[in-house]
C-alpha cells in the first residue's frame, strides 16, 4: 500500500491577523508537491480566517475538550471546529502533556470524541530525554497508543505523529535511523494490537525540529509518512519541507 505523504504545520500560540494572512498567502502562491496532503493548525482565533482563505490544504485545531458543550470556560469543542470548517484536530501534543499536564487517558477521550464528531485526528506520541536515556522509548509510546486503542476500534481517520520531546524546539533532531526505528516499532505495535491492515494503512508522521536541511533524508525512510512541523512551519522553509519528496 502506498500511503499519501502528509505534512502538518503547527503554528502553536503564534501569529496575528497580519502574519497569518502572510503565511496563507505564501502557501497559496507556492509551487507545492500535489501528492502531499497539507494541514495547518493556526491558533483557534484565526481558524475561520484560514479556512476561508487557504486554497492548498486543510485546517486543524490545536486542541479540543472532550465534551460537546457546557460550562467549560475557555475550552473549544470538536463541534465548534467543524462549524467553522476545520477538518482536523491535533491531540496529545507534548506541550499539552508536559506543560498542561494532560494524561493519555484524558487525551484518548478527546480522540474518541473528535472522531465521533467527524474530525480527523493527528495523535501525538513521544518520549522525554530521560525516558529515552532509560531505554523507555517504546514503553512510553506504546502506553500512549494503548490509551487510544482502549477507546476506539477504527483508526482510519487517525494519523500518528511521533515527536521525541527532546527534539521539539531544541534544535536537536532524531537521526533518520532513530526516527525509522520508532516508526517501525509503532507500525509493528499496530499490527500486534489492532490488526495488520491498520498497521499498513496508518500514516506515521515525524515531528521534532524538522527543517529544510534534514527533511529529505528522514522522509526517505520506509515508515516515515510525513512530518509534523512546529517552528519551521512559520518560515519560508515550510515549503521545502512540504516538497521533501520531490
Amino acid at each position: 500500500m502506498v500511503r499519501q505523504f502528509i505534512v502538518g504545520g503547527n503554528w502553536k500560540m503564534n501569529g496575528s491577523r497580519g502574519t497569518v494572512s502572510t503565511l496563507v498567502k505564501g502557501l497559496n502562491e507556492a509551487s507545492l508537491d500535489k501528492n502531499v496532503e497539507v494541514v495547518v493548525a493556526p491558533p483557534a482565533l484565526y481558524i475561520n480566517s484560514v479556512v476561508e482563505t487557504l486554497k492548498v490544504g486543510q485546517v486543524a485545531g490545536q486542541n479540543i475538550y472532550s465534551e460537546s458543550k457546557g460550562a467549560f470556560t475557555g475550552e473549544i469543542s470538536a463541534e465548534m471546529l467543524k462549524d467553522v470548517g476545520a477538518q482536523w484536530v491535533l491531540l496529545g501534543h507534548s506541550e499539552r502533556r508536559h506543560v498542561f499536564g494532560e494524561d493519555s487517558k484524558s487525551i484518548a477521550k478527546k480522540v474518541k470524541h473528535a472522531l465521533n464528531t467527524g474530525l480527523k485526528v493527528m495523535y501525538c506520541v513521544g518520549e522525554t530525554l530521560d525516558e529515552r536515556e532509560a531505554n523507555q522509548t517504546t514503553a512510553v509510546v506504546f502506553e500512549q497508543l494503548q490509551a487510544v486503542a482502549d477507546v476506539i476500534q477504527d483508526w482510519s481517520q487517525v494519523v500518528i505523529a511521533y515527536e521525541p520531546v527532546w527534539a521539539i524546539g531544541t534544535g536537536k533532531v532524531a537521526t533518520p535511523e532513530q526516527a525509522q526505528e520508532v516508526h517501525h516499532a509503532i507500525r509493528q505495535w499496530l499490527a500486534d494490537k489492532v490488526n495488520a491492515q491498520t498497521a499498513e494503512a496508518t500514516r506515521i508522521m515525524y515531528g521534532g525540529s524538522v527543517n529544510a536541511g534534514n527533511c529529505k533524508e528522514i522522509g526517505k525512510k520506509a515508515d516515515v509518512d510525513g512530518f509534523l512541523v512546529g517552528g519551521a512551519s512559520l518560515k519560508p522553509e515550510f515549503i521545502d519541507i512540504i516538497n521533501a519528496q520531490l
